[in-house]
């Protein structure tokens, strides 16, 4: 499983996935589970594999989007002035390259820039360098020319160019995306494994859009699915640098799938909670707890759709989410991979039912 992971790692995190425009890893994941199951999509984009037809209705759901850009303007020069997708932080951005991909498919290698320091005044190269104040320089001396010959207009989506590369260390990583090509990984070789598996459940895999952006794909996947209950699959963030308490570190590389109890946009359902944690210390798979007090995931919507969903979270703990480069230990993410198996194993009609046995 490790050196099929890696490879479908690599080709995630280098498919660009900018949120409102996920069609390639849409395109991924019909195509590695082609056969698996009925695959559908709802009228946002979300993508869903179901598998088996009777029980309750299991949803395993990981977003397809990544933080991203978009072409706001273009200036009379060739510059593209962009807006952003999702939760950037402005440090990481000046210098990184990046791909504008235009309407006929297209990807167009360009640099985020900005006035360079040398030309600041010493107040603006102490602070900083706001967003809105950057551009991307694609090589173009005009609009004209980044309009005719190179065929960018304004709203064409622009992703992060990072390669999917291993590191020093065997285990170690190195992509975009991995928030939350991860997930989508996971998703697929859960599925995967589970074919022709009899399972006391329907077994709905699902891939969201918009995520970044506010939830939003989660949103309308929950009609579509209608799921009696959900796990969803992140790429958390990681805190076990330099910074850091260690000791109250709840998402550390190499200690396995994080399991997350609680964030400001979800409490999830505590009979799941203790379910999920029994499965993997019964199975041996190697866990951390966290409860956060930032961030939030589409369980926010999953858990508030219908009557009420029981909702958990696992995750990966990737450092440096939200950037170009991020980091995971590819046995976090195995370890995701069979505690997601062996929960969905696990989840026949009783035992559904008894997570809101609340009289």
């Amino acid at each position: 499983m490790r050196e099929k992971a890696i490879a479908l790692l690599k080709e995630l995190t280098e498919a660009h996935g900018a949120p409102g425009f996920e069609d390639e890893v849409r395109s991924i994941f019909a195509q590695e589970l082609a056969g698996a199951g009925d695959l559908s999509t709802d009228g946002n984009g979300s993508v869903f594999c179901e598998q088996g037809e009777l029980g309750p209705r299991v949803l395993l759901a990981g977003h397809m989007d990544e933080v991203a850009f978009r072409v706001q303007n273009i200036t009379p020069d060739g510059f593209i002035q962009f807006v952003t997708l999702g939760g950037w932080w402005s440090h990481t951005l000046l210098a990184q390259r990046v791909e504008v991909r235009t309407r006929d498919g297209r990807k167009i290698l360009g640099v985020v820039s900005s006035k360079p320091p040398h030309f600041l005044p010493e107040s603006e190269r102490q602070r900083v360098m706001p967003a809105e104040q950057m551009f991307i320089d694609v090589g173009a001396a005009s609009r004209k020319e980044l309009e005719a010959s190179i065929g960018i207009r304004i709203g064409d989506p622009i992703v992060p160019l990072t390669p999917f590369s291993p590191m020093a260390d065997e285990h170690l990583f190195m992509a975009k995306a991995f928030d939350n090509r991860v997930g989508m990984a996971c998703a697929i070789q859960a599925s995967q494994e589970l074919k022709g598996v009899e399972c006391p459940n329907t077994l709905i895999a699902c891939g969201t859009v918009q995520e970044e952006v506010g939830v939003r794909g989660a949103t309308t996947a929950a009609v579509q699915a209608q799921p009696d209950v959900c796990i969803v699959l992140e790429g958390t963030p990681a805190d076990d640098t330099p910074g850091f308490n260690r000791s109250a570190s709840q998402g550390m590389m190499g200690e396995g799938v994080q399991i997350r109890m609680q964030d400001p946009t979800a409490i999830m359902n505590p009979a799941l909670v203790d379910l999920c944690v029994g499965v993997a210390r019964d199975c041996g798979i190697r866990h951390q707890l966290a409860l956060r007090s930032s961030g939030g995931t589409d369980a926010r919507a999953f858990h508030l759709s219908g009557r009420g969903v029981p909702t958990i979270v696992l995750g990966v703990p990737s450092r440096y989410i939200h950037s170009h480069n991020s980091i995971i230990d590819i046995r976090d993410y195995l370890s995701m991979v069979e505690l997601a198996v062996a929960l969905i194993r696990k989840l026949d009609r009783a035992t559904v039912d008894s997570l809101t046995d609340y009289l």
